[in-house]
């Protein structure tokens, strides 16, 4: 029988249209409850599940009217509470057996003891490099499923928990997902907050026991046939096209990489829910232009789901894609549109049940907030602007990204801490690019192992639309005020949560909806300017800027507008090139490179992107041969690159320099690359400055040795070997700076830098300042003589 449709009052929108939200309460506690449960103890997860229990039993007896009848009203809303109390229920308990498994007493022990073990385990995901230390093996993390361990004593456990294994051997690369292996290692605690029993580091390669999955196997093929077929494009859009189809951004660059995060594009780089969409909604329109029925349709989207799971490979974050993607394509398929909302609330509570993890997972929450996005708010957002005769496609293109990227924004600005101004935009330009680029790489994915020459071909027409995202993301990421800061972290999220539902809320009403409109104008109307012209970085007068980089070395020298010399780059590109951004420098007149160790030539391609480099000068010291080639291979045919010798001067603008040091070749030190550190003598507005590279106490003591007793005197001492305790105290003396700035990254294990350094350079009366706790600092002149400015802080006055 067909309802008909009843006016609500307004006279604009049927009941019909109301999003049939039944079983959204029950989705969002189990999804809340077990957020919360895995970051408690299995015991105190049970007591929540049995008290919600307790009280949904309590509750359902009232409503069937064991306890008494309560009115129409209370029934209606009490059913809804009802609904919540089994979410909770459901989400603690299952939570709560799976932190029972994971802290069972036999494994635990082990754990404490830090103890030596052989394990047997089933890979879960891809090996996945994580960034380290510059100069160290690159470590890979491994998600694996534990089958048994064997500890020291030859005691044997078993269990089906999770470890994660911390791997440096290379032979960890290319194991598939469900490969089973056996590894020696060290147990040690993890972090907590998930369903992780242990964390095993290993040293050697593993012992494989047969090959893995056929399905693996053939996903496998597939991917290596991608990239073949994206090895002759150029980097960034054959770096990008395996990103955009399977989630592989193993040929990413960094830079690039940046860019999609300034510009909330990121989530372009990882098999999400829209990926999935886009290949059975490529399917789904087929199926229609061929006039098949809704079944058939149906049919069709989920052999094409399986296919393309099979291709990208069936890990718990492709199958969660894969489920929160297919959800309205199969509602839509099978004719009911409003089956999609209580069919993503089934799959959000089936997913949180199976596995628990989940509920933690930032990937997760951003592929639910989409598709909720994309069913609750597009619909309305693009019936209203075809009422304002916004033409059909264009108004699907406004409704579609507004909505997703509405959706995620707290989530995004809790994990960052900033709200992009850009995202809209610039996921709005990148519409008619992403269906093409990934239907396109999909095809030269499948056809790869049997037409290699078609796999390219197809590659190539993808490159296109994927040159027009880079593009997009390029100069989004560039725009001036692209992003504002906002609170991180769990406040931040809820935070703009509530503004955003109080917003969309008072929205209803034509007034506010004007009011808003109006004061979001007068918002960016004003402070637009303000951060154009006065945005407060860099602080006027400054002579020196050091660059928050990480555990590295990047300063910045001002030659005259968007002109600078820059001394090293740091470990990696995009922060430098980040840093120079901040700084608008457009041209880089002279970039020294200290020495060749990577966490000072790492980022040396963000120095030279997007900005013309008149000249190197490099050490004479050609070691470690990695630095080196990096260097000259950016700088291949773009720059004149030119060996350092002691006395050699430059000139340009503001800026004088004079290399002071090595004062000769030093062989047979502690580190003959820092020991042969070039050494800068700098003057900047009559600021003068020692930049000390990484030299250590023997460099220090010949240049003590060599050079005229007030030589190495200055105002400004970059400290070396971020602050590390190989400084001769006596050189530091023969300095007396009276700021002192130490480049080194958060949290390093090298323990730089050295307590007794600073002690010694505070008690000397200098300024010390330091890239991890205070971000990229600059040292000003003026009127009052030399300060000190960090990032976002006010100015601090020696």
């Amino acid at each position: 029988m067909r309802r008909a449709a009843v006016p609500d009052g307004s006279g604009s929108q049927p009941t019909e249209d109301v999003p049939d939200l039944r079983l959204a309460g029950l989705a969002v506690a189990a999804w809340l409850a077990a957020l919360a449960c895995l970051h408690l103890t299995a015991p105190v997860a049970a007591l929540l599940a049995a008290v919600a229990a307790g009280l949904a039993g309590l509750l359902g007896a009232h409503l069937l009217g064991i306890l008494g009848r309560p009115a129409a009203p209370a029934r209606r809303y009490g059913w809804i509470v009802a609904a919540v109390l089994i979410g909770v229920v459901c989400g603690a308990s299952a939570t709560a057996a799976r932190l029972h498994v994971r802290d069972a007493a036999p494994l635990r022990g082990l754990v404490d003891e830090r103890a030596r073990v052989t394990a047997e385990i089933v890979l879960r995901d891809d090996p996945r490099p994580v960034r380290g230390a510059p100069g160290r093996p690159t470590t890979l993390l491994v998600a694996a499923e534990l089958v048994r361990l064997t500890g020291p004593d030859g005691r044997r456990v078993g269990g089906p928990v999770r470890v994660l294994v911390l791997a440096t051997d290379p032979a960890w690369r290319g194991r598939l997902p469900g490969q089973r292996l056996t590894a020696e290692g060290r147990l040690t605690a993890p972090r907590g907050g998930d369903l992780t029993a242990a964390v095993l580091t290993v040293a050697g390669p593993p012992v494989p026991h047969g090959p893995p999955p056929w399905l693996q196997r053939a996903a496998g093929t597939l991917r290596a046939g991608l990239q073949r077929a994206c090895a002759p494009l150029p980097d960034e859009q054959g770096g990008l096209l395996p990103g955009l189809v399977v989630g592989d951004t193993s040929r990413l660059p960094a830079t690039v990489e940046e860019d999609f995060r300034a510009t909330g594009m990121t989530h372009l780089n990882a098999v999400s829910g829209s990926n999935v969409a886009i290949v059975v909604g490529a399917v789904l329109l087929l199926a229609r232009w061929a006039r098949a029925g809704p079944r058939a349709a149906a049919l069709l989207c989920v052999l094409a789901l399986v296919g393309f799971v099979v291709l990208v490979r069936p890990s718990p974050s492709v199958v969660r894609a894969a489920a929160m993607g297919a959800i309205g394509l199969a509602a839509l398929a099978a004719g009911r549109g409003r089956a999609a909302l209580p069919a993503l609330g089934a799959a959000v509570t089936v997913l949180v049940l199976v596995d628990p993890e989940l509920a933690g997972d930032p990937g997760f929450a951003l592929s639910v907030l989409a598709t909720g996005g994309l069913l609750l708010l597009a619909p309305g957002w693009r019936d209203a602007l075809r009422r304002r005769r916004v033409p059909v496609g264009l108004a699907e293109a406004l409704a579609v990204p507004a909505a997703a990227q509405l959706a995620c924004a707290p989530v995004v600005a809790g994990l960052s801490g900033t709200v992009s101004l850009v995202a809209v935009p610039a996921n709005l330009l990148a519409v008619p690019a992403i269906a093409p680029a990934t239907v396109l790489g999909v095809a030269a994915a499948a056809v790869s192992p049997v037409w290699p020459a078609g796999a390219e071909f197809a590659a190539w027409l993808a490159s296109w639309p994927a040159w027009w995202l880079v593009t997009v993301a390029r100069v989004g990421a560039r725009l001036p005020a692209g992003t504002v800061p906002w609170p991180g972290g769990v406040p931040g999220a809820l935070l703009l949560a509530g503004l955003t539902v109080a917003l969309l809320v008072a929205a209803r009403r034509p007034v506010v909806r004007r009011l808003v409109a109006v004061g979001t104008v007068a918002v960016v109307v004003g402070t637009l300017p303000v951060r154009l012209v006065a945005s407060g970085w860099p602080p006027p007068g400054w002579v020196l800027v050091g660059c928050a980089v990480g555990q590295g070395d990047a300063l910045v020298l001002p030659v005259s507008a968007g002109r600078a010399v820059v001394v090293d780059a740091g470990p990696e590109p995009s922060a430098v090139d980040g840093c120079l951004r901040r700084l608008g420098v457009r041209e880089v007149t002279l970039l020294v490179v200290s020495h060749f160790h990577v966490d000072h030539v790492g980022g040396v391609a963000g120095v030279f992107r997007g900005r013309r480099v008149a000249a190197v000068l490099t050490p004479a010291l050609t070691e470690p041969a990695t630095g080196r080639e990096l260097v000259t291979g950016a700088a291949a045919g773009v720059a004149e690159v030119r060996p350092a010798t002691a006395g050699w001067s430059y000139r340009a603008g503001g800026v004088e320099l004079a290399v002071v040091g090595p004062p000769y070749p030093m062989r047979g030190t502690r580190s003959d690359a820092n020991n042969n550190s070039v050494v800068l003598r700098a003057v900047v507005a009559g600021v003068r400055m020692l930049l000390a590279g990484d030299a250590e106490t023997e460099e220090q003591r010949a240049l003590l040795d060599r050079l005229p007793p007030d030589a190495l005197r200055a105002e400004v001492l970059k400290v070396a070997h971020h602050g590390s305790a190989y400084q001769d105290p006596a050189f530091l003396d023969a300095v007396r700076p009276a700021v002192a700035v130490v480049p080194v990254g958060a949290g390093n294990d090298y323990g730089h830098p050295s307590p007794s350094i600073l002690g010694r350079l505070s008690r000397g009366g200098a300024r010390v300042l330091r890239t991890d706790t205070d971000g990229d600092v600059a040292v000003v002149t003026g009127r009052h003589g030399l300060a000190v400015v960090a990032r976002g802080q006010a100015p601090g006055r020696r």
